[in-house]
């Protein structure tokens, strides 16, 4: 049970955000978008100052426009920066505890979806929520920190990080672009859950030149469950490995698999281990992980 539940989250992390070529050709240009989040109606006009934060990337943005310091409580997944692992609270995003949340005294409670009906349940204590859902693009993830800024009095310093991302992931992007043929398998956890193009990080992937193995292996669903005999024999020229941490799989594990030591990727040292925390995530570390799937697809022969 403990690992199916650990698979479940996983792939509800990966299915934060969906398709995102825009990430590579228009990162400054406006969208629309289709999270949900506080209105005037839901948010106090005055500045926050006892935040409690139930999404990780929430909490990356809050610390990341300086509103770190009004933060009191976090979930248990919110394990960066370290400021805001230090806090210890590790408060339950997934089945969210009211009682426990009220007992922080919050004037503003962050969410990234609506757990339980944990919005309306806070609004009888009268305690405000601000809901920041999964982004489904990359100028979603823009508005969010950009509202954050807003909600929290840190109108210039949101400005400023979103600046810092644009010119991050355009500088990452600049003249990047995969070898013709080259196929990639993308690893959510050891069970071989994996991304279609229609993701987010599947999206920015293959706009880069790159053929998603795991494409139209299931009809409508974009985060398939692949099987070892499959794999081989798609023999993925790059494999992403988004399951370091949770799963603690590197690229010597990958290799001792039955049948994958003739896997192109592994026989070409391709086999890029990433941080399951940021590949899951739409917050300022992004940037991070735009860097490291470029250098990768720069370092292909």
């Amino acid at each position: 049970m403990k690992n199916q539940l650990r698979t479940s989250v996983r792939v509800c992390a990966a299915a934060l955000s969906v398709a995102l070529i825009s990430l590579i050709t228009a990162c400054g240009s406006s969208s629309s978008s289709d999270i949900t989040v506080a209105t005037e109606t839901t948010v106090a006009v005055a500045v926050p100052q006892r935040i409690v934060s139930l999404s990780a990337t929430a909490t990356e943005m809050l610390y990341a426009i300086g509103a770190g310091p009004q933060v009191v409580a976090v979930d248990e997944y919110s394990n960066y920066p370290a400021e805001a692992a230090e806090l210890g609270t590790k408060l339950n995003a997934f089945e969210p505890n009211v009682e426990a949340i009220a007992a922080y005294t919050p004037d503003l409670v962050i969410i990234s979806n609506d757990m339980a009906s944990v919005t309306e349940r806070l609004a009888a204590l009268n305690i405000k929520v601000w809901v920041g859902a999964a982004a489904a693009s990359i100028e979603d993830a823009y508005k969010q920190i950009t509202e954050l800024g807003d909600v929290t009095g840190h109108v210039d310093e949101a400005t400023q990080v979103v600046k810092t991302m644009k010119d991050g992931i355009s500088a990452a992007l600049d003249g990047v672009k995969a070898p013709t043929g080259t196929s990639y398998f993308y690893e959510l956890d050891n069970t071989y859950y994996t991304v279609t193009s229609n993701t987010f990080v599947g999206g920015l992937i293959s706009g880069l030149g790159l053929t998603n193995i795991a494409d139209g292996v299931e009809a409508g669903n974009d985060y398939p469950q692949l099987n070892a005999e499959a794999l081989i024999k798609a023999n993925p020229s790059v494999i992403f490995l988004a399951d370091t941490k949770c799963c603690a799989q590197s690229a010597a594990t990958v290799a001792a698999r039955p049948g994958w030591a003739a896997i192109s990727a592994v026989t070409n040292n391709a086999v890029i281990e990433l941080d399951d925390d940021i590949s899951s995530r739409w917050g300022p570390r992004l940037v991070n992980l735009v860097e490291q799937i470029s250098a990768a697809i720069k370092a292909l022969k």
